[in-house]
């Protein structure tokens, strides 16, 4: 054969395995999603079986609050928190009504080192527990290693993280109501790649999951006299998934006749939280888990910063409380851990106390934070050796709780 027909022959062969090969990537990538669908489905299926069997914490005879330090600065300021804990509870946790249960293992080197979110042993005791208050916890940039807290609100379906913002002096009584188990989080370590042509993550929204977000939202307006509701999405963009978000929240809304809906789109959102002639007209927000979490530090940020601002992750049986910022590793490895700021989790503790059926307790610890961080301010917290540590600050504001 001649050495032309040879050349031609070898580019058909190359042209035919390699669009074999393509095609065996396509075909491990479309299976690799089929297996995803059919985990959403199920998940779906879950929630319209569970929907509205909720836990009473009156009825319980002993309320277990587990203590989950996390890493980084977590215990540090989840020392201080417990403190708060054992001072406002100490007739309840004396008289059996309330136990507090440390929980260790959630650090990033045994996550590591057994390349779980969350270690096995640590999830049943987490579980076997009513509420938690979580310390924060670190996740490694790139690699398969999940985020503990997007672990942990799947696990336990904690569908709604609720981030309130208060700047009395400038008319700010904010609330969100974040979406928390589906999104871009839901299966956000589960995205395809083809190493040096493309890579694929995926978001997703469930009806049953955006109304019972969309229910918890008008819910807690109505119990609270509020009126106005913010939808925040960019159903322009992406149709299919906030498009649905949108229009299911505009469904449960039906429900509702007192209240006021607005639709807004998530980049002009975070301009209108800066406008001071608009934003005191926001009351209520209700969002998907990415845009959830990016504009909560945002508000945090204009409230004082992350550090004051506590979070609750709530689901139907179990309960979350934690600070919204991160592990803070660089403090620790500058060896200023002891002077991380505890006012978010207290904060948080505070949250989950109004959860569990104690808001008188909620409100003092509410009151002695207002009084320490913006209004007498006689002990600051600067994250350096110039201010006081977090022990320094818990025993002021323990000394206001009366």
């Amino acid at each position: 054969m001649a050495d032309g027909k040879k050349g031609v022959v070898q580019e058909i062969i190359d042209m035919g395995v390699k669009e074999m090969n393509a095609m065996a990537e396509v075909s491990d990538i479309t299976g690799q999603f089929r297996n995803l669908l059919m985990e959403q489905m199920e998940r779906v299926e879950k929630m319209e079986e569970s929907a509205g069997k909720k836990k009473d914490f009156k009825s319980l005879p002993v309320i277990t609050i587990g203590i989950c330090p996390g890493d980084g600065i977590g215990p540090s300021i989840s020392e201080q928190a417990v403190r708060v804990l054992e001072s406002v509870l100490s007739e309840e946790i004396a008289a059996g009504k309330i136990r507090l249960k440390q929980i260790d293992g959630l650090t990033i080197e045994r996550r590591l080192a057994e390349m779980k979110a969350v270690p096995d042993d640590v999830m049943e005791e987490i579980r076997e527990c009513d509420v938690l208050l979580k310390g924060p916890t670190t996740t490694p940039k790139g690699g398969s290693l999940e985020s503990a807290n997007v672990a942990l609100r799947r696990a336990l379906d904690l569908y709604a993280n609720v981030r309130p913002v208060s700047v009395p002096e400038e008319g700010i009584d904010w609330i969100f109501f974040r979406e928390n188990t589906e999104g871009e989080y839901a299966v956000g370590s589960r995205g395809i790649e083809i190493p040096g042509k493309l890579s694929i993550d995926f978001k997703v929204i469930t009806e049953p999951g955006t109304r019972r977000i969309a229910k918890a939202a008008y819910d807690y307006a109505v119990a609270n006299g509020k009126t106005n509701i913010e939808v925040v999405t960019k159903a322009n963009i992406m149709k299919k998934t906030d498009g649905n978000f949108s229009r299911i929240c505009h469904e449960v809304a039906s429900e509702y006749p007192g209240l006021v809906l607005e639709d807004w789109y998530i980049d002009i959102m975070t301009a209108k939280l800066l406008d001071k002639t608009r934003r005191s007209d926001f009351q209520v927000f209700v969002l998907p888990n990415l845009y959830g979490d990016i504009i909560t530090d945002e508000a945090a940020e204009i409230q004082g910063g992350v550090g004051t601002a506590g979070s609750a992750n709530i689901g139907d049986q179990y309960a979350m409380f934690e600070a919204i910022h991160g592990s803070a590793v660089r403090m620790i490895e500058d060896g200023r851990g002891a002077y991380a700021n505890p006012a978010s989790l207290i904060k948080a503790a505070a949250m989950m106390l109004n959860h569990i059926g104690f808001p008188e307790k909620a409100k003092a610890i509410e009151n002695a934070l207002d009084i320490c961080v913006e209004k007498e301010k006689a002990v600051v917290i600067t994250g350096h050796e110039d201010g006081a540590t977090g022990a320094e600050f818990t025993d002021y504001l323990l000394s206001k709780l009366g």
